[in-house]
């Protein structure tokens, strides 16, 4: 585990680990009862929180880590800055593949990504540690060089 960068200080650190628990608290585990809450930091320096849902074809449910993104996303973010991801378990509940990849999208392999339970801190990553080597925009540079699509763009 690398140190915690300096701009998220402890009092950032407690914002975004309330509402990662807060955002657990909201979850929908109805099968894995297993419930997962997270909170990204945009570089606005807001913060987007999201829950697990899960639904009857129980492979399709939706990450905590992807519904913040979207909230992010519909704010108008697309740059996380940091993290929080919020499980219990008797390991750290660190972000699935998937997550990952999509936590790559928006962030840098040097992103913190902060883990915990409902009673502590149980750890602290970067991503490129949780993503080694990892597949991001930049691989795509024609698309990159055109920057984010956003939305429909046809007249109507």
């Amino acid at each position: 585990m690398t140190d915690i960068p300096a701009f998220l200080t402890p009092e950032l650190q407690e914002r975004l680990l309330l509402a990662a628990r807060e955002a657990q608290a909201q979850a929908y585990a109805p099968y894995s009862r297993f419930a997962v809450g997270a909170a990204v930091l945009d570089a606005q320096g807001r913060i987007h929180a999201g829950c697990n849902v899960e639904n009857a074809a129980y492979p399709e449910g939706v990450c905590a880590e992807a519904c913040a993104l979207g909230a992010m996303v519909i704010a108008g973010g697309l740059r996380v800055e940091a993290v929080a991801i919020v499980g219990d378990g008797d390991t750290p509940v660190t972000p699935c593949g998937g997550c990952r990849q999509k936590l790559r999208e928006f962030g840098s392999p040097d992103l913190p990504v902060l883990v915990a339970d409902r009673h502590r801190w149980r750890g602290h990553f970067t991503l490129g540690e949780l993503l080694p080597s990892s597949f991001g925009p930049e691989h795509l540079t024609v698309a990159a060089a055109a920057g984010p699509f956003r939305g429909n763009t046809h007249e109507p």
